[in-house]
């Protein structure tokens, strides 16, 4: 491929500075496919590619700079992935809304745009000071857009002398937007599956980490609990029969009833250990009904509930009802909250858990060494343990909302005499219904 230079006159029988890409007939036209092909071959990536193809065009066409915006992940706005230099280094940097600008405006309409001078005059022309639109007079501007994928992205090309970009040139620009929109989106699948592979990889290092340290602390607990208070316990005992053995019968009834308080703690301490691991509160009522059972713990706060009752897997279960004990412990000891909402909606897609108040809030991030002012990380760790993610809303005075999505959490139903009691229409403002005691 031999490069011509920007605004160069091109073979005979092409038209020369002034007239569009340069390129007029369909001999060289189709030798620009082939090599936009060929780039769309380069790999992967989603900015080598775009990268490649900005490259070719500039190369191949009588223009003078090429930019690539691609789609971003949640298709709201264009992120400048390609670009020929000066402009490379800005690849990522860049990000125009859908609807704004040039490029936002053919996004969103899925048409293209010339711009053959003037571009200041034009209503949808928005200035972006790092790419130094005022240095090239007109520009064409074309989706990328694939079937079945859709839009994948934006294709400008600009020049410094003023050009006529025509039908024909608007064809062949879609044409290599059509190539590339196919390419681009087998990139962004790419890296999509390369993301969730890292993300799995993430979870179970988190799982076995979790694992360990509960073990540790479970055996810490042991130790320092139960199994002291096991051989303290042995200790009055080994006294109270020596002492009847002396006929000593009050100091042996004595060491008796220590020993009897002993047993009494640490059975206690066992239940709490047990408790720790899987509370049994969701055996006997299910994550909703001990959704509801933590209301016990807020006196004084008027409390809404809205509770889907259906049975969630066991890991599930025990992550959200955590992440509720964690939640609902913040607002009664931070929040100086009045009203509460605990919404749980659970489905074939997944599940969402919300916990909203009216308290004082906080600036999250907002003081040096607080952590979303109480302890959120908490909530977020044990939200991606399960797959699942956790958003934290809050302003001061403003109340405080976290909501946990877990979409790879499928309920199940459960039969009428097993479900938790109709817990009312969801309303912050509302009074508390009434809560199922656990068993």
């Amino acid at each position: 491929m031999t490069p011509i230079t920007p605004g160069a006159v091109v073979e005979a029988g092409v038209s020369g500075p002034g007239r569009g890409l340069g390129l007029g007939d369909p001999e060289r036209e189709n030798a620009v496919l082939l090599d936009i092909i060929e780039a769309t071959a380069s790999g992967p990536g989603v900015e080598p590619l775009a990268a490649a193809v900005a490259r070719v065009i500039t190369e191949a066409t009588a223009t003078d700079v090429c930019f690539v915006h691609v789609l971003d992940d949640g298709d709201t706005a264009l992120t400048l992935a390609g670009a020929t230099p000066p402009f490379d280094a800005l690849v990522g940097t860049v990000h125009l809304p859908l609807g704004e600008g040039v490029s936002g405006w053919v996004a969103a309409h899925r048409e293209p745009a010339v711009l053959t001078e003037d571009k200041t005059a034009d209503p949808r022309y928005l200035p972006i000071p790092e790419l130094r639109g005022e240095d090239y007079t007109s520009m064409v501007s074309v989706p990328m857009i694939s079937e079945p994928y859709g839009l994948a992205g934006v294709l400008n090309v600009h020049t410094v002398a003023r050009r006529e970009f025509g039908d024909r040139d608007v064809r062949l620009l879609l044409a290599i937007g059509r190539l590339l929109a196919a390419a681009l989106h087998q990139a962004r699948m790419h890296r999509r599956l390369e993301a969730r592979e890292r993300a799995h990889e993430r979870f179970a290092e988190q799982t076995v980490t979790a694992q360990e340290t509960e073990r540790r602390r479970l055996a810490r607990d042991i130790h320092d609990g139960i199994s002291q208070r096991l051989v303290t316990l042995s200790f009055h005992l080994d006294a109270a029969g020596t002492l009847l053995d002396h006929g000593d019968d009050d100091e042996a009834r004595a060491q008796l009833g220590h020993a009897a308080g002993l047993v009494g703690t640490t059975l206690d301490e066992a239940r709490a250990a047990i408790g720790a691991l899987r509370p049994p509160v969701l055996d006997d009522l299910g994550l909703a009904g001990a959704l509801a059972a933590l209301v016990r713990d807020l006196p004084g706060i008027d409390v809404r509930l809205d509770l889907d009752d259906r049975r969630l897997p066991d890991h599930v279960e025990v992550a959200l009802y955590r992440i509720g004990q964690e939640g609902l412990q913040n607002v009664l000891k931070h929040a100086a909250a009045q009203q509460v909402l605990v919404r749980l909606a659970a489905g074939d897609h997944g599940v969402r858990l919300e916990i909203i108040d009216d308290g004082r809030g906080f600036a999250p991030h907002g003081e040096p060494g607080r952590d979303d002012g109480y302890g959120m990380s908490s909530i977020r760790e044990r939200a991606e343990l399960i797959g699942g993610a956790a958003e934290v809303r809050s302003a001061p005075g403003e109340g405080t909302s976290v909501l946990v999505t877990v979409p790879d959490a499928p309920a199940t139903d459960v039969p009428a005499d097993e479900q938790a009691p109709d817990t009312g229409v969801p309303g912050i403002s509302a009074p508390a219904p009434a809560v199922r005691p656990p068993s």
